[in-house]
């Protein structure tokens, strides 16, 4: 339906544990991502998406709903699918936006150090356009682009608490997930959103 080009899917480990850190602009981000990953992936999506026909959908295909309220149920399955040696995705992000991971929340990092797996960070170019609604499905045939980094592992350091620890897995993700991002941008000559609906609306 899009002219999407894939780079970068041999960075996604064959077997084991792995989690995909991808950014996040519109409402197609989850899809694509599903549908381009070298292996089936559970993909942490907020739990307004499970209703209806949509709903059913997500969850026969094993999707993982995330509540408004930290999504700690979310983290407890997502630890669960990472321990039975399986893939999980999630947008540090949150929201949609700009998608430039100019932040992201701690989740990922948990599941990270919690799960003993490698993150890949993942670009999704060209879903959401500037001035298009976060929830705008992008036309037949619009080019998109999907760019697999290296993976990235974290740890505890000696002598770090808890907290540090997952400050620093935290950012060391960010770090990542904004590279392959830049690196996606500068290659495919799709440009981010400029904008941020959801922010902009006080969301």
């Amino acid at each position: 339906m899009w002219d999407t080009r894939v780079v970068g899917a041999e960075h996604v480990p064959d077997d084991g544990p792995v989690l995909l850190a991808a950014n996040h602009t519109g409402l197609l981000d989850g899809p694509i991502l599903l549908g381009v990953a070298p292996r089936g992936a559970h993909i942490l999506v907020k739990e307004q998406m499970f209703v209806g026909p949509v709903g059913w959908v997500l969850r026969a295909a094993g999707q993982v709903p995330v509540d408004r309220d930290g999504g700690r149920a979310a983290l407890t399955t997502g630890l669960g699918v990472l321990r039975r040696g399986d893939v999980v995705g999630i947008f540090p992000e949150g929201n949609r936006g700009r998608g430039d991971a100019a932040g992201a929340r701690a989740g990922i990092a948990w599941l990270a150090l919690n799960g003993g797996a490698p993150v890949v960070p993942v670009a999704v170019l060209g879903t959401r356009r500037t001035g298009e609604s976060v929830n705008h499905l992008p036309g037949l045939r619009r080019r998109l682009h999907v760019e697999f980094g290296p993976p990235v592992t974290v740890e505890r350091a000696p002598g770090r608490t808890g907290r540090e620890a997952l400050a620093d897995a935290n950012e060391t993700v960010r770090a990542a997930l904004t590279a392959v991002v830049a690196r996606a941008v500068a290659s495919s000559g799709i440009e981010l959103p400029t904008d941020d609906p959801l922010r902009e609306r006080g969301h």
